[in-house]
Order: structure tokens, then sequence, then C-alpha cells
């Protein structure tokens, strides 16, 4: 008598079962990989976020102190702002660009310009933010700074 192969696999169903068991292990630790990796895209997008928002404040601060260049530097909690840009560690003095005209004003009248450049850190992220910023009218010629 010929016996059927389906009677010869008495442990198939564990096979399977086991197969099946491993695969769902691989999945269920492919998923958590990846939720581990957007945890942490997530972070430095929020450090990166608070070092901008540092280097506004920075921003804030070289406009209202303005006229004068002197460089400046302050903490906010856990972020850091400075004058200058991001590479050198220490703060760098504002930049006076000179005078310009405008239209619709005749050569008796100048505007000042200046660069604020300011370095926001936080939790080692690093941003940098440049303005330029014209400030007047001001007599042509005249050294009044108000």
């Amino acid at each position: 008598m010929k016996r059927s192969m389906w009677e010869d696999q008495k442990g198939v169903a564990l096979v399977i079962a086991l197969i099946m068991l491993l695969v769902l292990t691989l999945i269920g630790m492919s998923s958590i990989s990846s939720s581990v990796f957007e945890a942490k895209i997530s972070g430095n997008d929020r450090f990166g976020t608070a070092a901008f928002y540092a280097a506004k404040g920075g921003i804030d601060r070289g406009i209202a102190q303005l006229p004068s260049l002197t460089s400046f530097s302050d903490s906010i909690g856990d972020e850091t702002y400075r004058s200058g840009r991001m590479t050198p560690g220490s703060p760098q003095p504002l930049a006076y660009l000179g005078a310009m005209g405008r239209p619709g004003y005749d050569i008796n009248w100048e505007f000042r310009r200046y660069q604020i450049n300011a370095t926001g850190q936080s939790f080692g992220a690093m941003k940098e933010i440049e303005v330029q910023v014209s400030m007047g009218p001001y007599t042509s010629g005249t050294q009044y700074n108000n």
C-alpha cells in the first residue's frame, strides 16, 4: 500500500509556526529600529529649532543696541547666543556697511547700513542668522547716531 506524503509529515505545523514567528519577530525589530531612528530625528529637529530661536534672540539684541557695534553673548536657559558667525568661538562685533541713499530722499539725507550676524546654540546644534539693517534718515555727513 502506498502512503500519502502528508501522513509522514507530522511536524510540518510546528516548522511553519516557527517560520511565521521568525518573520513576525523580524518585522517587530524593524519597526522598533525605525521608531528609535524617528525619535532621534525629532530630537535633532527640536534642538535645531531651539538654536534658531536663540540666534533670533541674538539678532533682536543686536538690533536693539544699534548704532553701537560692540560684540555680545548671553544665554537663555540651555540655549546660548552670541554676535558673529558660527566658525570662530568668540563673539565678533557688528559691522557698519556704510551710508546709502533711498528713493524719495535727496542727497542731503542718508541711511546707515549695518550687518548683524548671530549664532545660537542648543545641545550641540548651531544655527546662524545674518541680517542687514538700515537706519535713518540722517542728515548727510553728520555723526548723529540717534
